[in-house]
């Protein structure tokens, strides 16, 4: 894990630059609250609005993400309204946080948009139960969410906008197998339910700090699909709490609230969730709770004890997270995984029949659109493979073939790339046997997602010319993939 942090790749130090932005944006927002002279709650507030307006807002274009960031108040401010109006009358408070978190869920089926507006939504109504926000606080509240994403905004498209200077990501649809609409109705239910479950519970446990439960529950839920998925999350955030709580006991209760020390470790903090979000939820979730605990430690109220209830309420969460996806309407990690696997062998297909075009001469075609493409849809595929590679996982055989599969799938990628690459020189060679290469690359993706046999073929000496050489070795590792992919067991990848 600790690999995986410091020594991950960061092309064009993005993140890195994802961090240092965060910093300056949640600075400048807490700075504009401070001189609007906002009491420490709507100096939370605010900090909160701008890191959710940064963190959050993922759009594929700067067009877009200016866009979701102007309607975040849109959202926020009525649902900030809702919390205080109720906080004196908790069942419906409470049925009106379940609706909220059935809402921010479902909206998902409307892409990045519908996400980031859901969250907004979601941690609007859980910074009222953090601050225990009435009626009487709003106009200062509304103040410092509006003052705080207009300072993150101008952050971010203005002061720094490096994404102008970077290609739109690409981002792949979701698979067509599984049906996006059906999948986020399935998850709103589930996590609805989880969220039901830590609410009742929670309130067994902490009568004051029950919103934790639903809040573990509700992130569990954020960035997955399958049930598998879910579970892993939860493991994952559990770890990261218990390694904060560890760190809060050694950082932040020391320092006693003080102002200036906790300002520079909260900046620490702040860097840390956006700099470890894309390679480590475990390391995200341990900054976002040493954070949680400096910002007690402001309030007056941090110690051992509340430490302590923070772990029994994120065990509470990941409880309830778990029962929700195992008996609710389970979505399973096998079809999300055999989807992703499907649609990442189509743009191996893909990319040979733009190259074959590109090899023939064709003015217009470029396959390395779809290289970019069939990284996003790896990224996938481990990502859905993650619960079946866990240490934790018992069953040896399923780990040992979904590691396999990992395997030769990026052994196409590297093969991909290579071809690619060669494609792209102007003086490649338009030698008749690289067309004919490809049309059998495209056969044996057809016939391996058919469940035909795939038989290779060679042309002459393999090295004879680098793009032939590209070729068959894409042939094999395709030929030695239906093996695993077909193998009958109870976790079937793709077409067994």
């Amino acid at each position: 894990m600790l690999k995986r942090v410091f020594m991950a790749p960061d092309p064009g130090r993005t993140r890195l630059r994802f961090g240092a932005r965060a910093v300056l944006g949640i600075a400048l927002a807490v700075a504009l609250c401070g001189l609007a002279g906002h009491s420490l709650a709507g100096a939370v507030t605010g900090g909160l609005a701008a890191l959710l307006a940064l963190f959050t807002v993922t759009d594929a274009t700067v067009r877009g993400q200016a866009v979701t960031t102007a309607l975040l108040p849109a959202v926020g401010l009525p649902v900030l309204t809702a919390a205080a109006e109720l906080h004196d009358h908790p069942v419906a408070r409470d049925l009106t946080f379940l609706a909220v978190v059935g809402a921010g869920v479902y909206a998902r089926r409307w892409g990045p948009r519908g996400h980031s507006l859901g969250v907004f939504a979601f941690m609007t109504f859980f910074v009222a139960q953090f601050l225990h926000a009435t009626t009487d606080q709003l106009p200062q509240l509304y103040v410092a969410v509006l003052l705080s994403v207009l300072a993150a905004a101008a952050v971010r498209f203005g002061l720094w906008c490096y994404e102008r200077r970077l290609p739109p990501p690409a981002v792949p649809a979701p698979p067509g197998g599984t049906g996006l609409a059906r999948v986020t109705t399935r998850q709103a239910i589930q996590a609805t339910a989880g969220a039901g479950f830590a609410l009742v519970v929670g309130q067994l446990v902490s009568g004051q700090r029950w919103y934790w439960a639903v809040g573990a529950t509700w992130w569990i839920f954020v960035n997955t699909t399958s049930r598998g998925e879910t579970l892993v999350r939860g493991f994952r955030r559990l770890l990261g709490t218990v390694i904060g709580i560890a760190l809060g006991l050694l950082v932040a209760v020391p320092v006693h609230g003080d102002p200036t020390v906790t300002a520079a470790l909260a900046a620490v903090c702040v860097f840390g969730i956006f700099y470890t979000a894309a390679v480590s939820y475990t390391w995200m979730m341990l900054w976002v709770t040493l954070l949680a605990g400096l910002l007690y430690g402001l309030l007056g109220v941090l110690g051992p004890g509340l430490l302590a209830l923070r772990l029994a309420e994120t065990g509470v969460g990941a409880l309830g997270a778990a029962l929700a996806v195992i008996l609710v309407l389970p979505v399973t990690t096998h079809s999300i995984t055999d989807a992703w696997i499907r649609r990442a062998l189509g743009c191996v297909h893909a990319c040979a029949v733009e190259t074959a075009r590109r090899l023939a001469g064709a003015a217009d075609a470029d396959p390395a659109p779809r290289v970019a493409e069939l990284e996003q849809l790896l990224a996938r595929v481990r990502l859905s493979v993650a619960p079946l590679v866990h240490p934790l996982n018992p069953m040896l055989g399923r780990k040992r073939r979904a590691r396999h599969v990992l395997a030769l799938l990026d052994d196409c990628a590297r093969e991909v790339r290579g071809l690619v690459a060669v494609a792209a020189d102007p003086e490649a060679s338009h030698d008749a046997r690289l067309a004919v290469a490809c049309g059998r690359v495209e056969a044996a993706v057809e016939a391996l997602t058919e469940g035909r046999d795939i038989a290779v073929h060679a042309d002459g000496p393999p090295h004879a010319e680098p793009a032939l050489a590209h070729l068959h070795g894409l042939e094999r590792a395709l030929s030695e993939l239906a093996r695993p992919l077909r193998t009958p067991s109870g976790s079937p990848l793709v077409g067994a």
